[in-house]
């Protein structure tokens, strides 16, 4: 029998390798973790600089099931993961924590709830039927790239605030100044800082490959690659929680161990009307345009491979809702900003988010509603250095304005929401000017014959 020809061999080869490619499990097709396992840990702590303020609040001041809230978002956190294949965060819907500690009285956990399925419906209205979709497409990037802009320096004033004033997040104020020393001082706080800004310098990869007759500058790509490997944000907030404990000692007495009785909620129509009228109806646009639109964008400027649907990210934000919320537990979206905080911190892939709801999932059975007066002690400093960094990386999204009218645009929209505290403000202006530049530039015909009456009348009179 005569030998097959190498030739023949290799375009076998060649044709069977998609159809081997194709039977690879489905798990590693898209769950392969490329990334180091510690950074992609690392990054799952990344939002916990929003999510633990917001949660601690709520907690305290109307009396949110700290247990429940955990396993629901602890769920919503591996189902996004999975799905998703980025690190798509879960975080508290921000207006609606903001109205319920603020109005007197404040709002009961039913009025939460229902504010939060009101946003979710019309989220998941707008996901299923393609008009978030069409949304997206429609609006300028200069807009967009406002709105990104303002949350991010809104995370970063906050952040600061964090670092240097003591925080009352009952009254939602802040009091006096930090003092230096202590286990909640300034020197924790920049020390956290300075330590993160070592390990993970500006949030760049270090994936490039030095050429070998450039020995210097390769030891320095290898030393910064081993650095940036280490996973500086979650050292950082473990090294947060041994001092809650240090900070309490009391707090071993008061853990409970076990998770809370899951139950339906108890909703009246009076619990319908506030719900919708001082929660949704402000939680809504800032909805759609941060945890939609500014996701979808970010997303595709972070993962330009994997960007993420509109329309899926939109029925996400209502499912999850929709069926979390009858218990109790806390209004959720997914914002620009938890993305860009776990991006910055190493996260690279859904299963970022899988190991941080896996955390959650252990902490609420463990530990259930005690683990408040844990999170009651843990460093506010910390906390905001985690929320700096993430509010920095959200910002720098707006760095690919090429012109000085995109620039203009987004510089309006930006400042317009971070003065008038409405995202929704900021961006209606940012949308009138970019429209009314694009008239400015349009040709208008009877303008331009307007302007060639007088050559006409130069060219008639000169007629002998």
């Amino acid at each position: 029998m005569d030998q097959q020809s190498p030739s023949s061999s290799s375009s076998n080869t060649t044709a069977r390798t998609p159809f081997l490619l194709h039977q690879q499990p489905w798990w590693r097709r898209h769950f392969h973790i490329n990334n180091s396992l510690s950074s992609e840990i690392s990054g799952a702590v990344g939002d916990l600089g929003t999510f633990i303020p917001i949660v601690l609040t709520l907690t305290l001041v109307s009396h949110l099931d700290l247990s429940t809230t955990l396993i629901f978002t602890a769920l919503y956190n591996i189902t996004t993961g999975l799905l998703f294949h980025i690190p798509m965060p879960v975080q508290p819907m921000k207006s609606i924590a903001a109205v319920a500690v603020s109005e007197t009285p404040h709002l009961t956990t039913s009025q939460i709830a229902t504010a939060g399925a009101s946003t979710a419906a019309v989220l998941l209205f707008l996901g299923a039927t393609g008009l978030m979709s069409t949304l997206y497409h429609l609006l300028p990037l200069p807009v967009v790239r406002g709105v990104q802009l303002s949350q991010g320096l809104s995370f970063a004033f906050s952040a600061i605030k964090y670092i240097r004033y003591n925080q009352d997040f009952v009254a939602s104020i802040s009091t006096t100044p930090r003092s230096w020393l202590g286990f909640d001082g300034l020197v924790l706080a920049l020390s956290s800082l300075l330590f993160l800004v070592i390990f993970t310098g500006s949030g760049d990869d270090h994936n490039v490959n030095e050429s070998n007759d450039n020995e210097p500058r390769r030891r320095s790509s290898n030393r910064l690659k081993i650095m940036s490997s280490i996973p500086a944000a979650l050292i950082v907030f473990l090294f947060g929680l041994v001092l809650c404990f240090i900070r309490d000692p009391s707090i071993f007495n008061d853990i409970k161990f076990g998770p809370s009785k899951i139950g339906f909620l108890s909703i009246t129509w009076e619990d319908w009307k506030v719900g919708f009228l001082k929660g949704a109806v402000p939680q809504i646009p800032l909805s759609i345009l941060n945890s939609v639109i500014a996701v979808c964008k970010l997303s595709g400027d972070l993962f330009p491979d994997r960007e993420v649907s509109a329309a899926k990210v939109s029925v996400s934000v209502g499912l999850m809702n929709l069926v979390g919320c009858w218990f109790g537990a806390m209004p959720v979206c997914h914002g620009a900003g938890g993305l860009a905080g776990q991006y910055r911190f190493g996260a690279r892939s859904g299963w970022s988010v899988v190991f941080l709801g896996i955390g959650k999932l252990v902490i609420a059975l463990v530990f259930g509603n005690s683990f408040v007066r844990i999170l009651s002690q843990f460093p506010i400093g910390i906390l905001g250095v985690l929320l700096l960094f993430a509010g920095i990386e959200l910002a720098m999204a707006s760095r690919d304005m090429n012109s000085k009218e995109e620039s203009f645009v987004m510089l309006v929209c930006a400042a317009v929401s971070l003065t008038g505290s409405s995202a929704a403000l900021g961006f209606v202006c940012g949308i009138l000017l970019f429209l009314l530049l694009k008239l400015r530039k349009m040709e208008c015909s009877g303008f331009s014959k307007f302007k060639s009456w007088p050559a006409i009348d130069d060219e008639t009179n000169s007629i002998p």
